[in-house]
């Protein structure tokens, strides 16, 4: 599947917002809008006050690029996708900060990368300007000129400085790698190289003045040479320059490849990061990322805004197609052919084969690769992908492979599905979908520790997961039964469920004891009236269909019945036990105690008023499966029915003597 950024920068703009919704701005940024109370421009057939309305004073915006070079190659896709995204905004025009190419080379490359440059920018609906930086002048090569790549940058991009107007402000850029006046060097990190020039500085004196009368004036450069360092202190004379002129509201610059704000004598300095250059990204949300600014402008201030690459969507590609069918798309889950065999030292040599359907009218782009974080797997391919036309599917295969060791490290091993949805002129992510790949595992019964052991889960993020191929229940009676104590109840607790619209479980919301099974086309309930369950004591809690009625037995007692019959729904979701599931085979609704004895049959195990609960099941012809949590071997506990269901647990379950 093609790599495509854009759903992954639209997360990382939602976190961000939700990261800085404390952030108190500084006062220049929260003037109150003006607003007039005018009945001319305001009407309702209601006998009320009217409300006030915006005041009519001119605003604009622009934005803002960083640097596009320093880094891979397909940062130039990075540029697209940010020339998209200010298409959609439709600013009034575009600025940048240099580094437009890559540069240190000479005239030949240097051209064919201006020419890549100017193609993208030339997509913009806006006009756009140019700054020039480091990469865009220095020379690399034999048969250097004088001003390296100042002639080519100026026969093709413009004058190294120039200024316009636009709706009463001023735009000012300036030359930031002007060089060492004396050698004619130039350096980034040499302060001797990075000084204006005399001829610069006279002339942005004389635009400074002629610009006296606009509202505000903007200047963009390269290099951001108020954090001085190897920059030197010549810019302190440009600012003493900028603070006389009275109306110079921001400069900004680039090339540290992170995001700053800085602020001094009410000037405000802007230093942006990259839209396509190198970028760690290792702080996204304070700066080190793809983005744009954007500028908007009122008489009296500006407000500025951060917008990362690819976080701006359209909203009129969204139809009630596309966002229905990714809405399915979104629920699609994988089909897991057979179990993996894993042998009793850990060894696992097969195929996974994942069935994915494309349930939708569009082509969806599939991408399915292994992971886990247990090293000693290995697979090959490494992903595999494939476009699916709507209402087909699609079988990837995958070999697995590990090597030894059956032990505490072993962790499991998951396919994971990216999906892209095609429509007409755009594609749309959809979450990746994670599913643990079933295991068959060959394990003996551990030694019996000779006295009852019961599994401690935390209520947080503890549970036993049951693959749902390992326990296939037939259609027809079940019973459900476990010991359980619990520490404290919540308001709702899965003891053992697969319950999402289909299916089987057991919870105990706040004390108070349910079994529901969905027989054709809603639950069979039976609950206990109120909490009947004690915090600190053990319980037998028995849940039984028999094809006629629901029951629900406490300690060997009938609690509720309740009359139903019907087919039962099923799932392909996991039996979750200490928790409930949703519908992407995850954990929730957690349980906060100790549980034993569990035991899954196909026949209703339990009739009449009472019945004597066994401590310690044991197994039947019925049993599907059965712990009774003697001990664990690796991950798994191993399942006394017979059939070879054991489970895996999760989180730090541990197992308990039982007092």
């Amino acid at each position: 599947m093609t790599h495509h950024p854009r759903p992954h920068a639209v997360a990382l703009a939602l976190s961000a917002a939700a990261s800085i919704a404390a952030w108190a701005p500084p006062a220049f940024c929260q003037l109150e809008h003006p607003e007039v109370l005018d009945q001319s421009r305001f009407q309702t057939s209601r006998a009320v006050p009217i409300l006030p309305v915006p005041g009519e004073e001119d605003s604009f915006f622009f934005v803002v690029y960083g640097d596009r070079t320093g880094g891979p190659a397909e940062g130039i896709e990075v540029l697209k996708d940010a020339v998209r995204d200010t298409n959609l905004l439709e600013p009034d025009l575009v600025m940048t900060v240099g580094d437009l190419v890559q540069g240190y080379n000479t005239t030949e490359q240097w051209t064919i990368q201006m020419r890549e440059f100017k193609g993208v920018m030339d997509a913009l609906l806006c006009p756009w300007f140019p700054v020039s930086g480091n990469h865009d002048i220095y020379w690399r090569g034999t048969g250097k000129p004088a001003g390296e790549h100042e002639s080519d940058y100026e026969a093709n991009f413009g004058p190294l400085w120039y200024a316009f107007e636009h709706k009463n402000s001023v735009f000012i850029a300036l030359y930031s790698d002007e060089g060492n006046p004396e050698t004619g060097e130039k350096a980034i990190n040499k302060p001797d190289c990075q000084k204006m020039s005399p001829e610069q500085f006279e002339w942005l004196r004389k635009t400074l003045q002629e610009s006296r009368d606009a509202e505000h004036i903007f200047l963009f450069l390269h290099h951001p040479r108020w954090l001085r360092g190897g920059y030197g202190d010549d810019w302190d004379k440009v600012h003493e320059l900028l603070v006389q002129a009275g109306n110079v509201t921001a400069v900004f610059a680039g090339h540290i490849h992170r995001a700053r704000f800085d602020q001094r004598d009410n000037i405000q300095y802007v230093t942006l990061a990259t839209v396509g250059g190198e970028q760690s990204g290792k702080a996204p949300e304070a700066g080190y990322l793809h983005h744009f600014d954007i500028v908007t402008v009122r008489a009296e201030h500006i407000a500025l805004a951060s917008i990362p690459v690819g976080a701006v969507q359209d909203v009129r590609a969204i139809t009630g197609q596309v966002s229905d069918e990714c809405g399915r798309l979104a629920d699609v889950k994988p089909s897991i052919a057979q179990p993996l065999q894993v042998s009793s030292s850990g060894l696992a040599d097969g195929m996974v084969r994942v069935e994915v359907a494309n349930p939708v009218s569009r082509p969806v782009e599939v991408e399915v690769r292994l992971e886990s974080t247990d090293s000693r797997w290995a697979s090959a391919p490494d992903h595999a992908h494939a476009t699916i036309a709507p209402g087909q599917s699609k079988t990837f295969e995958i070999a697995a492979g590990r090597a030894e060791g059956l032990d505490a490290a072993f962790r499991p091993l998951e396919v994971v599905v990216g999906m892209d949805y095609l429509a007409e002129q755009a594609r749309f992510g959809i979450p990746e979908v994670r599913a643990a790949v079933p295991l068959s595992v060959d394990i003996a019964a551990p030694v019996p520790p000779g006295r009852e052991v019961a599994a401690d889960l935390d209520g947080v993020d503890d549970f036993i997961r049951v693959e749902n191929a390992s326990v296939p229940l037939p259609d027809g009676p079940l019973t459900l039964e476990c010991w359980m104590r619990a520490r404290s109840f919540g308001d709702r607790v899965g003891l053992i469920a697969k319950t999402e619209s289909s299916d089987y479980g057991i919870f105990v919301n706040k004390g108070e004891a349910h079994f529901s099974v969905f027989l054709d086309a809603k639950y069979a309930t039976a609950r206990s009236e109120g909490p009947a369950l004690k915090v600190g004591q053990w319980h037998h809690v028995a849940g039984v269909f028999d094809g006629a009625e629901v029951r629900l037995y406490i300690d060997g007692k009938l609690i509720s019945t309740t009359k139903s019959s019907g087919k039962r729904k099923t799932n392909n979701l996991p039996l979750m036990i200490g928790a409930d599931v949703n519908g992407r085979a995850e954990p929730v609704s957690f349980f906060d105690g100790e549980i034993d004895g569990v035991r899954l049959s196909k026949a209703a195990v339990y009739s009449g008023p009472s019945f004597d609960p066994p401590r310690r099941p044991a197994p039947t012809a019925d049993t599907m499966l059965l712990l009774n949590m003697d001990g664990a071997v690796g991950p798994w506990l191993f399942d006394e029915s017979g059939r070879g269901a054991h489970p895996v647990v999760e989180g730090r379950v541990n197992l308990v003597g039982v007092d």
